[in-house]
């Protein structure tokens, strides 16, 4: 007997890995993305699994796992000779089939030899199985074997070992799991998706039940205990996926830099920690600014009637529909799918997961439609949730739809160039594209301050005259004269530079280009960040070129840097799972513009907020400037504006180049969202910043419409900065 045993081990243990491999034992890990003040903001993996020590695993759950799978564990030697007999016996039986009985051990086994071992229900299976585990129990002690377990095995929906399981089912960590949710935990771990609570409801509570049954057979908890446990129901509070990111499109970014640099493998297995400048408080801010935004805008544009999905015509009963957005809090102003149950003439009745309610006519009435003509019940849509009973569990919601437009937001810090927020469009489901980094567009007027900028470097002060008058220049050969013309085809004659630019006349920028010369301006351009194509043409100056919201955002905060441009940063710091330091990005200045004609630019776009064209954002009362952006058919909307700290680019278009819509200036289309943006980043602060100028700036008291020295007291004076020496004199 001794010698066939001796034997079998000797055939089979050839074909067995090298137990000692698993003293570098490194299982794939996630990556994890933070953002300031360390929020996880994201995360990559092809493994979901969070490495604990023993101690870190709480002792209920040590107690559950042990009881369900394997009682005698802390006393075998790897093997269960009673079990294996009793599953020779069922495998002798004639149509009965062997309930697994491999120890704790085994299961490790081959969890983390699948290759060698396999997974197939045969006798070779478990003898090699056999010997692994006893090599296992040799080498390593119970509380190494019992940690590997807890981290090696899979609990369902992309989920290794117990912390990830933890963070899946329950939304916390393994430590503070109560007993009935351990319980759970170590029931569905023979059968994970199977049994999981996402997916079959009735047996991962047979599971849980039957762990607290063997924990008080094996004597861990009183059966009084287990029976109390046992009444109360399973209520899962995680995510059977992944829950969305607040970033996607700066996680993307992110995830792009980090597979270019360190590879696919390193990156979804190596379990890095990555350090970056994202402010999730800004960027809930800008989500919230771009989604309300584009909404508003969308309804302007009137009730769209497209295709809608309807739960009836797909034959799927209205009652057992299921949103994943339905098991996430839901809170008053939230947009969220309900189904149409019933379609009244004054109100429509919906349902969202347990919640019920209404859609009354004030909900409605901006489409200016019937119920009847608007949806049919069976119909998913999309709903605000104006009021929330959560006792009653009934809501009273308006109508929304889809925007068709598309929108961005970008967040730069001024003084180091760190990314605090990005929005690359309405919905990262609906496209991955982003329009804050990838889209190139025409930037319409929010090109002229880069001409005025080259024209203050060059001499020219925010008190200059340029005449304001109809003008053509020589087309190319066959063409047609050019004749720029004024938004409102109307000519002021003689205006100053700061008039100009404050209210975005046309003219005066044409004839500023012409006078340096487009390939100066470009210089300027280039200087300021802007790395696209620009053509060396006079409508440049007009925002003809084309530019990404990233160039534009990045070449605005040069205004209130004092002249110094940022290169914009996302990704600050980059460690391995032992703690290395990979990568560490710092601040990377480059000297721009000079820091004089900076802040006369700084001053000229305060201007355009107290004044001009982005007038309505003094009702932030902070001190902010910025330019508003339009192209000539109404194609694109930007603005760009900042404050002594932070700059903020918004752009709202489509994405084929077709017009948003008669009026949709930058005005009223991106500036906007820029100012419920700056209300979320202003909040309740107390420490006012200034725009402080440079030694050498002096400051006039001028007319604001002739630009010639003015008594203070006069109302249409106002005190304009200068470069010391191109002051007017009296």
């Amino acid at each position: 007997m001794l010698g066939t045993i001796t034997g079998v081990i000797f055939a089979y243990s050839g074909d067995l890995p090298e137990i000692s491999a698993i003293d570098e034992y490194a299982p794939s890990t996630i990556t994890r993305v933070h953002g300031v003040g360390d929020e996880v903001i994201g995360e990559f993996a092809v493994e979901r699994r969070v490495l604990l020590e023993y101690d870190q695993i709480p002792e209920v759950l040590r107690k559950a796992i042990v009881a369900a799978e394997d009682a005698g564990f802390f006393e075998h030697a790897g093997l269960s000779v009673s079990r294996m007999l009793l599953a020779l016996a069922k495998d002798l039986m004639p149509g009965v089939r062997a309930a697994g009985r491999s120890t704790l051990t085994q299961q490790l086994a081959r969890h983390l030899f699948p290759q060698s071992i396999g997974f197939d229900r045969t006798w070779e299976r478990k003898i090699k199985e056999a010997i692994v585990a006893i090599q296992l129990e040799k080498r390593f002690t119970k509380q190494e074997i019992f940690t590997l377990y807890c981290n090696q095995m899979y609990f369902g929906h992309g989920a290794y070992g117990v912390e990830a399981a933890s963070r899946l089912y329950f939304g916390k960590s393994a430590k503070a799991l109560t007993l009935e949710e351990a319980a759970l935990i170590a029931g569905i771990l023979q059968g994970n998706v199977r049994q999981s609570p996402y997916v079959n409801m009735t047996a991962a509570l047979r599971r849980r039940n039957y762990a607290l049954d063997r924990m008080a057979a094996a004597g861990f908890i009183p059966a009084s205990t287990a029976d109390a446990a046992k009444q109360k129901p399973v209520e899962v509070r995680g995510e059977p996926n992944q829950t969305p990111t607040i970033a996607p499109y700066f996680l993307e970014e992110v995830r792009k830099h980090l597979e270019a640099r360190y590879g696919s493998k390193q990156l979804y297995e190596h379990g890095l920690t990555v350090r970056t400048s994202l402010d999730p408080r800004l960027q809930r801010a800008a989500n919230r600014a771009i989604e309300e935004g584009l909404r508003r805008l969308d309804k302007r544009r009137g009730f769209r009637p497209g295709k809608r999905r309807n739960l009836i015509a797909d034959r799927i009963p209205i009652e057992k529909h299921r949103e994943a957005r339905w098991d996430r809090p839901i809170a008053e102003g939230d947009v969220i799918p309900a189904v149409v149950t019933g379609v009244e003439p004054a109100r429509i009745v919906i349902r969202a997961g347990r919640l019920t309610g209404a859609i009354d006519r004030d909900g409605y009435v901006w489409t200016a439609r019937r119920t009847t003509d608007l949806v049919a019940r069976g119909d998913l849509i999309d709903v605000r949730v104006r009021t929330l009973d959560g006792e009653k569990l009934t809501i009273v919601a308006s109508l929304e739809q889809t925007p068709a437009l598309e929108g961005a937001v970008l967040a730069i810090e001024n003084r180091t160039g760190h990314v605090l927020a990005m929005v690359g469009g309405f919905n990262f489901a609906r496209s991955k594209f982003n329009r804050a980094t990838q889209a190139l567009r025409q930037v319409g007027s929010s090109f002229k301050p880069i001409v005025y900028t080259a024209a203050i470097d060059r001499g020219y002060t925010p008190a200059s005259i340029i005449v304001d008058a109809p003008v053509s220049y020589p087309g190319g050969a066959g063409q047609r004269p050019y004749a720029p013309a004024n938004y409102d085809r109307e000519f002021w004659g003689p205006v100053t530079l700061r008039r100009a630019l404050e209210q975005s006349r046309n003219i005066p920028a044409i004839k500023m280009m012409d006078e340096l010369g487009p390939k100066q301006v470009i210089t300027y351009a280039r200087r300021l960040g802007l790395t696209s194509p620009i053509p060396p043409y006079l409508p440049v100056a007009l925002g003809a070129a084309e530019a990404t919201l990233r160039e534009m955002t990045t070449a605005f905060a040069v205004f209130p840097n004092q002249g110094v441009r940022m290169t914009a940063l996302e990704v600050l710091r980059v460690t391995d799972r032992d703690g290395n330091v990979l990568e560490e990005n710092r601040p990377e200045p480059h000297d721009a513009i000079r820091a004089d004609t900076a802040f006369v630019m700084t001053n000229l776009l305060r201007g355009v907020v107290l004044r001009g064209t982005a007038a309505r954002a003094q009702a932030l009362d902070w001190p902010v400037a910025g330019k508003t952006g339009t192209t000539d058919d109404y194609t694109d909307a930007w603005f760009l504006g900042f404050d002594p700290d932070i700059t903020v680019g918004v752009w709202v278009g489509h994405d084929q180049k077709k017009p948003i819509g008669p009026g949709f200036t930058g005005t009223e289309a991106a500036l906007p969202i820029w100012i419920d943006f700056m209300k979320a980043y202003i909040g309740t602060r107390t420490d006012r910043p200034t725009f402080d100028p440079p030694g050498n700036i002096v400051f006039v008291s001028v007319d604001r419409s002739t630009g010639t020295p003015s008594d203070p007291a006069n109302p249409s004076a106002i005190s304009e900065s200068f470069i010391s020496g191109t002051q007017p004199v009296r």
